[in-house]
This record gives C-alpha cells, structure tokens and sequence, in this order.
C-alpha cells in the first residue's frame, strides 16, 4: 500500500466509495466523475503504480481484473449490447492515479475510438 494513493485508501477503507465488488484481492466501485452510464473502477487492494510496473509476479492481477469486469457487465445487462474495458498507462495515456486500474464504461452508445 502507498500512503499517498487514493485508490490504496479506497481499497482499505480509509476514504469512502460507492463499492460494487470486493474480495481479497479486488474492489470495484462507481467513479466519481462517470464518463457513461455505467462507469466503474476496478482496482487491485496492492498497489501497482501502472501498467509499466507489471512483472509475471504481478501480471494475473489483470486477468483477475478482466473477469471481475465481465462480471459486473453481465450483471449490469451490459453483455450482450456491449461496454469497453480502458486501461491508461502514465500521464501522456491518460492516467491520474498512479495505481493500476480497469474502467467498466456502458450503458449507452460508445464513440469509436478509430
């Protein structure tokens, strides 16, 4: 855990959260600043600071990651019409928390992305 990582505080219960799914290794919760209709977060409870710090002693967190978020689409009837999976690697890929995380966006027509 870092001390200084929201998404750390999060995971521990230090900073409150609208939290959809938890277990020992996982917490998935609503964001706060919602770009769809559904938009949730999926965070591993270690902190891995991007995507750049994973090692194959690290790297199933991501599938784990992965499943939970299927998970929570099928749940949420996202499934069969669709929902995309992001990932941001460092500041120039569009990453503001500096913990490893998976957003969950659906709910609506997604635009293309090329």
């Amino acid at each position: 855990m870092s001390s200084d990582c929201i998404f750390c505080k999060i995971s521990q219960h230090e900073l409150p959260a609208d939290i959809v799914y938890e277990d020992g290794d996982l917490i998935a919760f609503n964001d706060i600043g919602p770009q769809a209709p559904t938009h949730v977060l999926i965070i591993p409870k270690i902190h891995v600071p991007s995507v750049n710090e994973l090692t194959e002693d690290n790297c199933d967190l991501v599938s784990k990651l992965v499943l939970r978020a299927k998970a929570i689409a099928g749940d949420r009837g996202l499934a069969e019409p669709g929902y995309r999976l992001v990932m941001n690697c460092n500041a120039e890929g569009g990453q503001t928390v500096f913990h490893i995380h998976l957003h969950l966006l659906g709910g609506r027509q997604l635009k293309g992305m090329g």
